[in-house]
């Protein structure tokens, strides 16, 4: 029985994708960026934008209670009564 399991889980494993998702710290990540030199930095600005910036924020946590009330996690937005919002990384960051 278990090796007939073993076979559909062969079979099917062109199917499906592995994702392995680690969380890392503030510092670590910090870390990691200033390792790496002006050439790779760029070509990560290239790929995703201003991200990089939020590592310096200093984040206000009265600012998150507050718009945590309006987040809509189905629509992944925030919504003001009829108004959905999706702010850019630019906008999180100018809020923060």
């Amino acid at each position: 029985m278990e090796k007939g399991f073993l076979d559909k889980v062969e079979d099917n494993a062109a199917d499906f994708t592995c994702i392995s998702v680690t969380q890392n710290s503030l510092q670590e990540l910090k870390k990691i960026w200033d390792q790496w030199n002006e050439e790779v930095r760029q070509l990560f600005y290239s790929n995703y934008g201003d991200l990089p910036y939020l590592l310096d924020m200093k984040v206000n946590k009265h600012l998150f209670q507050a718009l945590v009330q309006f987040w809509n996690p189905a629509y992944s937005c925030f919504t003001f009564e009829k108004v959905d919002l999706v702010p850019t990384v630019e906008e999180y960051m100018a809020l923060l």
